[in-house]
């Protein structure tokens, strides 16, 4: 899990969308004592995106009930924070359309920037572009720029955030921070050192986020000096806030370069700016680990357990991960039987944590007893859990047990919609299955796997050269696999010959 945070400072398109929330922060709805009479507790719940949440407001309306600006606005950014981006431009647009009440420029721009995320760069430009002269403020330059960051586009970023110069409108650190993300996301680091400067030239203070940026371009190219010395100049500067991310991510460059004792300095810096936060103290204890350190690794956990929030499936998930890490397998035991006498829901990626941990080690046996104890005690592993020991078997060539275990997962699919097994597995599976099983049981499992992901060149592969070991005919097969659009290829002639092989 610490990783993530540090991961985001790379290759990753959701990296752009922090501009806009910087904009507009993400606060979670009030849902406590009333919330059985407000209008979230009725749009919460309905999460399918193919939901529309329409009749839900209309029917507010209907009902005589206020509809309140703050509400829907809180709503929309709870909507976004979950990732719910087509009912959080469904309320916008309702809202806006409905007059009910005041929709502010701030709402506008939240608006744009759903359109560019839910229907494309081509319908926010036109959206855009429709606005009068008048309409177009620094927040509306600001979230078309974030539609044109996280779409990567770098020559209409940098002909935007020109005009934006040209109008006033890059005042504040906002739209360099943009530039700067977009350098990130096209892996251009080398250019972010060069916007910070611009910025200060211009006159524009950083902020915490812009020397992140900076700190992570240097750190991502290994220029450690040159790290350092950006955050001692952030360090100098009195109004930026540090925080334990910025230490943590320094920390984390040490360590992949192997300077053990420089990460520890500023883990300790880190530590410093926790301040409670459960978060931040998961990140920490996976670098100390990182680090082999079980000593901090515990230290840190027990300074967890004295929270006053209880520990979530989150915390057991880093310490789990952690003690793996580490090799501390029973350790990592104890602690899973912690979990399961804690109360906390059972969620199947605490113990896959430990499963992967045993696969690593090569305890392929050791993880599939764990999984079938845990089926003994009444709880279905979702697929996912099979699949990991799946994986495991695969590695260790023993394709039989793969085999065994991917129809588990399989059969316990119609719990968990949406998994799919990943295809290096399934095609391992498969091209064992055709030259070592009957025909009847590769048909069978090619029956099942269809209702995981669709008819594809492997599977009819599959069923061919498992007929033609049986002597049976391909004819029907070989019309299935035209009528879905699959055209023979080199693969399947050759296959194909292993008929008239067996022919002579």
């Amino acid at each position: 899990m610490a990783s993530s945070i540090f991961n985001s400072l790379k290759s990753n398109p959701s990296f752009s969308q922090t501009l806009i929330s910087n904009l507009f922060s993400v606060r979670s709805v009030y849902t406590g004592k009333f919330a059985n009479i407000n209008l979230y507790s009725r749009i919460s719940p309905l999460g399918s995106p193919n939901v529309s949440l329409v009749p839900v407001l209309d029917q507010w309306v209907e009902e005589g009930k206020k509809v309140r600006d703050v509400e829907l606005d809180r709503i929309i950014r709870d909507l976004r924070h979950r990732k719910r981006y087509v009912q959080a431009l469904e309320v916008s647009e309702w809202m806006s359309s409905k007059e009910l009440c005041p929709f502010s420029s701030s709402a506008r721009a939240v608006q744009l920037d759903l359109i560019g995320q839910v229907r494309g760069l081509e319908s926010a430009e036109t959206y855009f572009n429709n606005m009068t002269g008048e309409e177009k403020i620094y927040k509306m330059y600001g979230a078309m720029l974030n539609c044109y960051v996280r779409e990567r586009m770098v020559d209409k970023s940098l002909s935007h955030l020109q005009k934006m110069k040209e109008l006033g409108f890059a005042s504040t650190p906002l739209p360099y921070n943009g530039l700067m993300c977009l350098y990130t996301n096209t892996n251009q680091l080398e250019k972010i050192p060069d916007v910070l400067l611009e910025m200060q030239e211009n006159g524009v203070s950083p902020d915490s986020f812009s020397y992140r940026l900076c700190i992570n371009s240097y750190g991502a190219r290994s220029a450690l000096n040159s790290m350092e010395k950006i955050l001692k100049e952030m360090e100098s500067k009195s109004n930026i806030h540090k925080d334990w991310i910025t230490y943590a991510m320094v920390a984390n460059f040490y360590i992949k370069a192997g300077l053990n004792e420089k990460a520890l300095v500023f883990l300790k810096k880190a530590e410093t700016k926790l301040h409670k936060d459960p978060l931040g103290c998961n990140h920490l204890i996976s670098l100390y680990a990182s680090l082999g350190s079980k000593a901090e690794v515990m230290r840190l956990w027990e300074r967890r357990k004295t929270a006053p929030r209880k520990q979530i499936n989150r915390d057991y998930i880093t310490m789990l991960g952690s003690l793996v890490k580490l090799g501390e397998f029973e350790d990592a035991e104890a602690l899973l039987k912690v979990w399961e006498s804690s109360g906390n829901c059972y969620d199947f990626r605490v113990p896959n944590t430990l499963l992967i941990g045993y696969c690593h080690k090569g305890l392929i046996e050791k993880a599939e007893s764990m999984l079938r104890d845990i089926v003994e005690k009444g709880k279905t592993p979702i697929p996912n859990s099979w699949s990991i020991v799946a994986t495991g078997y695969i590695e260790k060539q023993n394709m039989e047990k793969a085999f065994e275990c991917m129809k588990e997962a399989i059969a316990v699919l119609a719990e968990h919609k949406g998994w799919k097994p990943k295809p290096k597995i399934i095609s391992s599976i498969l091209s064992w299955l055709s030259d070592n099983k009957d025909v009847e049981e590769v048909e069978t499992f090619v029956t099942a796997l269809k209702a995981v992901i669709p008819m594809d060149r492997e599977m009819y592969h599959a069923l061919i050269r498992a007929s033609i070991r049986a002597g049976k005919e391909v004819d029907g097969i070989l019309e299935s696999m035209q009528a879905d659009k699959i055209n023979e290829d080199e693969e399947t002639r050759k296959i194909l010959s292993l008929k008239h092989d067996k022919a002579d």
